[in-house]
């Protein structure tokens, strides 16, 4: 009897996992999508991959700024990539990858800076 309740309670439990919707479909589709709306198109894994090494850059301090990281990046985006697109890249994988490096980006908006 007792093999059976936990078989029931097994089964509920894992066609509520199954059946529940996720959160986001996607991380690293998301980020493409939201370049895309900045005109920033390529590879959706490179530039998911090229987003988690700048933050990984900028988190351990290899960049010691946001403006490295945008040199990083303005050598590893497509050619004709403007210098805006580059800071919207930026901007987007901070947000989407390493939103606790957000006061660092904020720094660049600050007067005085």
């Amino acid at each position: 009897m007792r093999l059976g309740k936990f078989c029931v309670v097994a089964a509920m439990t894992a066609a509520a996992v199954a059946l529940a919707p996720s959160a986001h479909a996607d991380v690293d589709t998301d980020f493409a999508d939201e370049l895309h709306g900045y005109g920033i198109y390529g590879q959706r894994d490179y530039n998911g991959w090229l987003a988690k090494i700048t933050c990984r850059r900028l988190g351990n301090g290899l960049d010691s700024s946001t403006e490295k990281s945008a040199e990083f990046l303005s050598h590893n985006l497509p050619r004709g990539t403007s210098t805006a697109q580059t800071w919207q890249f930026l901007g987007t994988a901070i947000n989407t990858y390493c939103d606790d490096l957000m006061p660092r980006l904020a720094s660049v908006a600050e007067p005085n800076h």
